[in-house]
């Protein structure tokens, strides 16, 4: 299968490392050279005291005899179709899986030569440990506070006579820190801390072996077939007791050919759902066939850590490792920027599964926003006095401000006052949510998603905006003071912010009743009216869209803001008015580039600038300084952390919006796509649960497939035809 992995010699060390996860739980596997098959296993909501996402344990396993011996043969692989690792020197084999359907993951070994097998927990994490003054940063938001930036070890328990058990349990939280801080705390009583007494950890057994010590279990003789069950816990629980009850059924404590039986099924389904295979048509140094690859393997990651109950974590997901850079020689447990999120970061992840059809995994981001809606709307009242709700740029998963960002010293500031400027007034995240949630809509047609979160989130987004701004002497809304993205800091009517109201109105307008109440459409109508024009202005004689209305001279970053009205918000693009006038701003943006979240190769897509969406693209996937780690879909650090979701979801994203776009009740096939050098088979959905369905040959389409066949007479083929299709 496209993206399968096989490597001759063993590793040296989880850097060397290859890929398995099930959504909820992750690890990275390797081999060592002695022969010792080693992995960290980490799962999608073990948040410690300090809220960061940490590893649940290192496992070692160590056969006699050895996996390896000076000459003979070694293979270690990952097979995608069934999501599964395997490690064998020809007589012995070791196949380990995370089932699809259980937190829990299962060692088999097979051996035509009897052997001994140990499995035991390899600890890192023996005592605690204060952060060193670097490795502060994988605590990013907690930095220069009064809370002690200390770890804390992973605890045996030495009663269980059949299996190794380990935990850690969190005595103490930054939770209630968070909200005192932010004038908040009288949210403390609507509310339960998410951190304190929170536990997680796992349990190791398997039938024939014994345990020997605390942390270590071993056949009782040599054999020649054996399986072992690691099952994973987390949960925050009143006692220890409580949650090592829950622990033991949290799984099956045997895996049965059942069992492997559904688990390959879920993963065959998974990948017949989507694929997008480039070909080349003339010699590209094997660039087309890399791509395939990687878009395989982007999908997979994100699939691996993003089936559990929060979001993927855009900084390294579930798969961080010791990466040993010089700079940042740290343990696996950290990442760059810890364990808040950054919506723009997060975001792209999400735009790219949807032309997947892995709808599924978009669950978790819209539980969290939903989840934290409650107090967003409480720090609204008490910090401005207004309704509506806005979501910060950076937030802990339960969605305060991070402490270092909202500012320790409060001397003379008002709860609202921010200190850190690059995020501030970053509140354009809560629209790219709305646009989101709609577009996810726009292809489920999920009720239970119209209802329960889009307009909930909707509501409360739109009115902050109405209420929390007021009009300049046209009676036009105002967005001052404001800023456009971490770019420019002073900024009157942001483009991000004007461009998203003006995209976000007339769709919700559209939706269907009877969810949507006449009070919310009268209260969107009153609002639309209010709307100002989007910032315009000229540029080597021609119009161009600016960045905001007003901003001051000198940029803090390297966004450009005025593509937001292109991507996420689609209102210039293939088939829509002003094609020429969003080309033109492209080609003068700014800060041309690409790489980690840079959102060039997706803009250049939707403009149907091919050459330039192919050459980006290209250099994300196949760029050698994006892919220094021995399994070249670990991508990063870039901006971030290694894997860099957001290196991969750019890329992914733009592939998909290459080969297809849809603009309102039409769906455009290669609109930006380099027909004279790729040839390409894909299987990508679209709105209204359409699925298109493909095969470009020789520059000519061999092959459609569109379902329902009803939604064919939408789709125009961009093929041999000037490339610019009528406005819809």
């Amino acid at each position: 299968m496209i993206g399968d992995v096989r490597w001759s010699s063993p590793g040296q060390t989880s850097a060397d490392s290859l890929p398995l996860g099930n959504g909820n739980l992750a690890a990275n596997v390797w081999t060592e050279p002695a022969g010792d098959l080693v992995f960290y296993l980490a799962k999608n909501d073990a948040w410690d005291h300090l809220g960061r996402l940490i590893k649940l344990g290192r496992v070692r396993l160590r056969l006699t005899p050895g996996l390896t011996a000076p000459g003979g043969k070694f293979e270690q692989s990952l097979s995608l179709a069934d999501a599964s690792v395997a490690v064998t020197n020809g007589d012995t084999t070791v196949r380990l899986w995370i089932d699809a359907h259980w937190p829990r993951l299962v060692i088999d070994v097979t051996s035509r030569t009897p052997c001994q097998i140990e499995a035991s927990l390899d600890p890192w994490r023996t005592a605690a440990r204060t952060l060193s003054d670097r490795e502060t940063h994988g605590a990013c938001g907690l930095e220069g506070g009064p809370v002690p930036l200390v770890t804390q070890p992973d605890r045996l328990v030495t009663d269980e006579p059949d299996a190794v058990v380990w935990y850690q349990r969190n005595e103490t939280s930054v939770w209630a820190l968070t909200l005192d801080q932010q004038a908040l705390g009288a949210f403390k009583a609507k509310s339960r801390d998410p951190l304190l007494h929170h536990t997680f950890g796992g349990r190791l057994t398997g039938a024939g072996f014994v345990r020997q010590g605390d942390s270590t279990l071993t056949t009782t003789s040599r054999v020649t077939s054996a399986t072992l069950v690691l099952s994973a816990q987390s949960a925050q629980t009143a006692t220890l007791g409580e949650w090592l009850t829950q622990l033991r059924a949290a799984a099956p404590s045997t895996a049965s050919a059942d069992h492997w039986r559904d688990h390959v099924q879920w993963w065959k389904e998974f990948w017949d759902r989507s694929y997008i295979r480039p070909v080349c048509r003339a010699p590209d140094w094997g660039q087309a066939a890399l791509i395939a690859e990687q878009s395989a393997w982007q999908r997979y990651l994100v699939t691996c850590c993003g089936r559990g109950l929060y979001p993927v974590k855009f900084n390294g997901g579930l798969f961080t490792a010791d990466w040993a850079r010089p700079e940042e020689p740290f343990d696996a447990d950290y990442r760059r920027w810890g364990g808040g999120y950054w919506f723009q970061n997060t975001r792209l992840i999400y735009w790219a599964v949807l032309a997947s059809g892995d709808h599924e995994l978009t669950r978790p981001l819209f539980r969290m926003f939903r989840d934290l809606l409650p107090l967003a709307e409480h720090r609204t009242k008490v910090w401005f006095g207004h309704g509506g709700a806005f979501f910060p740029e950076t937030f802990y998963f339960w969605g305060t401000h991070l402490p270092s960002n909202y500012g320790w010293d409060r001397t003379g500031k008002a709860a609202g006052d921010i200190e850190n400027r690059y995020i501030r007034r970053h509140w354009s995240s809560g629209l790219e949510l709305v646009a989101l949630m709609l577009e996810t809509h726009a292809h489920t047609g999920d009720a239970a998603l119209l209802e329960s979160e889009l307009l909930p989130i909707a509501r409360a987004v739109l009115r902050f905006y109405a209420e929390h701004y007021p009009d300049d002497a046209g009676g036009r809304l105002r967005i001052a003071p404001a800023q456009a993205l971490e770019t420019w800091w002073e900024a009157e009517n942001p483009q991000p912010e004007i461009a998203g109201l003006h995209f976000l109105l007339p769709r919700l307008l559209a939706l269907p009743g009877p969810a949507v109440t006449a009070a919310d459409r009268d209260a969107w109508r009153a609002l639309a009216t209010r709307l100002p024009p989007l910032p315009v202005g000229e540029s080597g004689g021609r119009k161009k869209l600016l960045a905001a209305e007003r901003h001051e001279d000198v940029p803090s970053n390297s966004e450009n803001p005025e593509l937001y009205a292109v991507f996420p918000f689609r209102l210039y693009g293939l088939g829509r008015p002003d094609l020429e006038l969003a080309q033109w701003t492209f080609a003068r943006r700014m800060f041309p580039d690409t790489g980690g979240w840079r959102q060039d190769a997706v803009q250049a897509a939707l403009l149907g600038l091919t050459e330039a969406a192919a050459f980006y693209v290209g250099k994300n996937f196949t760029d050698p300084s994006n892919t220094a780690f021995r399994f070249k879909g670990f991508w990063g650090p870039n901006y971030d952390w290694v894997p860099d979701f957001d290196n991969g979801s750019v890329s992914q994203l733009t592939l998909q919006t290459m080969l297809l776009q849809a603009v309102g009740e039409r769906i455009y096939l290669f609109p930006a796509w380099p027909v004279e050098r790729w040839d390409v088979t894909f299987k990508l959905h679209a709105p209204h649960a359409t699925i298109i369905e493909g095969e470009l040959s020789g520059g000519r389409l061999v092959r459609l497939s569109v379902t329902p066949e009803s939604r064919r007479m939408d789709v125009t083929v961009l093929l041999g035809r000037d490339q610019v299709p009528p406005v819809a």
